[in-house]
């Protein structure tokens, strides 16, 4: 199975959760008519929202490459994450405006015992599977299922706080405590918001995913082959699931096409088995030149012009360059 079609299927998991968890909350609101509780659902209407178009943009995403889109329809994606980021912060800045209202002018509350045991259910459920989705995403390269776990992460955050001010209610009787919590956590969730529309703008503007980088160039470096002479001017872009990665490696000049072909197949193996196998790469091959020979330390090169000097060690500085290296 396709790291894409994984995604999907989990997605299937998130939204049926989410429907189901905000049935469960109405419920608890309806029993104890607690703003706090009745706040938790109003987000609960964005997380089953989220989980739609979240599911929409993995069906897209999933779909193969086709004549307009060459690249595939991962970039869905970002644009799926920015819009469910946008509901996150709208939900909290309701929340927010709820709770400040209420807390002049506090509801009575009732049956708060029943409310809690609900709604401890739900916060229970709701980070388990967010914690799996975000597990899942970011080993898939999946920026809308990460958006998704984190959703369900922060409605967990966020009913944590309720579920604390509805104890404290239920021992003091202290009726503003039911909205000076959800307050609190509200600020939380509008930040959580925000992160994920930062991160989807990331993606859609191509932005050097860093970690990544560091992560490719320590594999390429601890395992760099005997012709692999030189690398550089390396790049990956996000696609949804999919990597796609394009450099330049260097050769010895001598190498016929069939064996310069073979040493591309070494890379493409190599980052395959290590990257879950949803790497494209484009690889161009360059001829060594004769200052290549201070950095090259193949032992059975028979047409050396210079004395190897001193291997140079790839890193995400001189690796991400356009230039050739030279021993210093």
């Amino acid at each position: 199975m396709t790291n894409a079609k994984q995604n999907y299927n989990f997605q299937k998991i998130v939204t049926v959760t989410g429907v189901a968890l905000f049935l469960v909350k109405m419920g608890a609101w309806y029993l104890t008519n607690s703003v706090a509780i009745l706040t938790d659902a109003l987000e609960s209407t964005v997380n089953v929202a989220s989980a739609f178009i979240g599911l929409y943009s993995l069906f897209v995403s999933a779909k193969p490459k086709d004549r307009d889109h060459p690249y595939g329809h991962g970039k869905v994606e970002f644009v799926s994450a920015a819009i469910e980021g946008t509901l996150i912060s709208g939900a909290g800045l309701l929340i927010i405006f709820e709770a400040i209202k209420n807390l002049g002018n506090p509801h009575p509350v009732a049956r708060l015992d029943y409310g809690i045991m609900l709604i401890s259910a739900t916060a229970i459920i709701n980070y388990l599977v967010g914690a799996v989705a975000v597990k899942t995403g970011r080993k898939n390269n999946s920026l809308a299922l990460v958006a998704s776990g984190k959703h369900l992460q922060s409605d967990t955050y966020s009913t944590i706080g309720i579920i604390i001010g509805l104890i404290l209610l239920f021992m003091t009787g202290m009726a503003w405590l039911d909205s000076a919590v959800a307050l609190l956590f509200a600020f939380l969730i509008v930040y959580t918001g925000y992160r994920i529309i930062r991160d989807s703008l990331r993606g859609i503007m191509d932005e050097a995913d860093q970690e990544l980088l560091k992560n490719m160039v320590s594999l390429l470096q601890a395992n760099r082959g005997e012709n692999w002479v030189d690398l550089h001017n390396l790049r990956i872009i996000k696609y949804g699931a999919t990597l796609h990665l394009d450099c330049h490696l260097t050769v010895p000049w001598y190498l016929n096409v069939h064996e310069a072909h073979q040493e591309i197949e070494r890379l493409n193996k190599l980052v395959n088995e290590n990257f879950g196998g949803s790497i494209e790469l484009f690889v161009h091959t360059d001829a060594c030149c004769d200052f290549s020979c201070a950095i090259c330390d193949k032992e059975s090169c028979t047409v050396r012009q210079l004395a190897f000097n001193k291997q140079v060690e790839w890193s995400v500085e001189n690796i991400s360059s356009n230039h050739k290296h030279h021993a210093t």
